[in-house]
């Protein structure tokens, strides 16, 4: 992350690193990329947004998405654009709010990008109905909204968060006996006990014990009392967003001295940097099962993101590259690549983009996720989520402070991802 490109231009003036901070990649030379072998066709503008300098303390920040895809689009610009085509990446902070998230929204359908890509936000209410408005496609969001999974012009990548209670499930089930969930008391958290009970009822273990907790507490003393209560040969796991870290700090200081309960959460919860800040080796999730959409960050198989990082972020520290956030933003700007490869001539528009997308292109990550197509025989096509088309997960355990993999290559969750719970 602390390499340096080779220089190619002279160096600009402050003026041009305000423009390219913007997220718009200079051309080299009289229209032509460097790579390229002509004339440079026209260029493809798309827009990420995530939330990144809310006052609102709880607000979640995201920085390094946007920054993630400023850095790929120098790094194709620099190897030749797509196929000739110089990739422009406009930026907007949605600020963790309806409002903002429907601001960019309609920023993105005005200034008329081919498509909204690697995003983050929680806010699919406010920012799916303008972009379907204006027929511009979401490629590769987070998966912090339901609505990435039901909108028609929505192309996820992962499986969001059912995938990953449906796979949680699994892989607690092969050790654990029973299984406590301390979840939110909202609309959202009531979904979540189905999919987990699937995970678990398809390892032959007993549905789990449902916990709600308020997602704006200081502490969860209460919860964690329950928790432990019903610990006694099982497995205790929080999905509370922010609010994980707070859960298993009350878990921890009542859990009697000298029993260890298994702890355990998903990717979204509880990240890479989440337990780097919170002591590493001597975290409190050191030994935690977590489900995952990806593997770990220390696979091969992110060597050329992280090649990318270290030579075009320019020792941008925003970029954390075991950022599954990050992670997500790289592979969504893979798809849109590989969309815009079959678009021949003219304009790259957000028609041509959906109709590529919807056309069956095959969009190889490398291995990081199975080969994603968003044909109508690839979707999933369960009531709540019908857009989900990758249904693999990865377990994994934080092992001398480090998310590692627990088993070998990806799990298919595709039949615990029904619309009702099993018997």
């Amino acid at each position: 992350m602390t390499g340096r490109r080779r220089p190619t231009f002279p160096r600009p003036f402050p003026g041009v690193i305000g423009a390219a901070a913007a997220g718009a990649v200079l051309l080299s030379g009289c229209g032509v990329l460097p790579g390229a072998s002509g004339g440079s066709r026209e260029p493809v503008t798309v827009m990420t947004w995530a939330p990144d300098r809310s006052e609102d303390i709880n607000a979640v920040k995201m920085a390094g998405v946007p920054a993630m895809a400023q850095t790929y689009a120098r790094w194709v610009n620099d190897t030749g654009g797509i196929d000739g085509r110089e990739l422009k990446v406009l930026v907007c902070d949605e600020a963790d709010t309806p409002l903002g998230a429907e601001r960019c929204a309609r920023e993105a359908v005005e200034k008329k990008v081919a498509a909204v890509v690697g995003s983050y936000s929680r806010h699919g209410q406010s920012f799916m109905p303008a972009l379907e408005a204006g027929g511009v496609p979401y490629i590769g969001g987070y998966g912090a909204s339901t609505e990435e999974f039901s909108s028609y012009l929505s192309y996820p990548v992962n499986g969001g968060q059912p995938a990953l209670l449906a796979g949680h499930g699994q892989q607690l089930g092969r050790s654990c006996e029973r299984v406590s969930l301390v979840r939110p008391d909202s609309i959202g958290g009531d979904g979540m006990p189905p999919l987990l009970n699937n995970g678990l009822m398809a390892a032959d273990r007993p549905a789990s014990t449902d916990i709600l907790a308020p997602l704006d507490a200081t502490s969860y003393d209460e919860q964690a009392a329950r928790a432990l209560e019903r610990s006694d040969g099982g497995c205790v796991t929080a999905v509370l967003g922010a609010r994980t870290e707070t859960f298993f700090d009350s878990f921890r200081r009542l859990e009697p001295d000298g029993e260890q309960v298994r702890i355990s959460s998903v990717l979204g919860s509880v990240s890479q940097p989440l337990i780097d800040r919170t002591g590493g080796p001597n975290s409190p999730f050191e030994g935690a099962y977590v489900t995952g959409w990806y593997p770990d960050a220390r696979n091969a198989r992110w060597k050329e993101m992280r090649e990318v990082i270290g030579e075009y972020a320019f020792g941008d520290n925003r970029i954390d590259p075991d950022d599954t956030a990050v992670q997500t933003t790289w592979i969504a700007y893979t798809a849109l690549r590989a969309a815009v490869r079959t678009i021949d001539d003219g304009k790259v528009t957000p028609g041509r983009v959906v109709a590529a997308l919807n056309g069956g292109v095959a969009v190889d990550t490398g291995g990081l996720t199975p080969t994603l197509r968003w044909r109508f025989e690839d979707l999933v096509g369960t009531l709540s989520y019908p857009r989900i088309v990758n249904t693999k997960v990865t377990f994994q355990v934080v092992r001398e402070g480090r998310l590692t993999a627990q088993r070998k290559g990806f799990v298919d969750v595709a039949d615990a991802l029904t619309d009702a719970p099993r018997n």
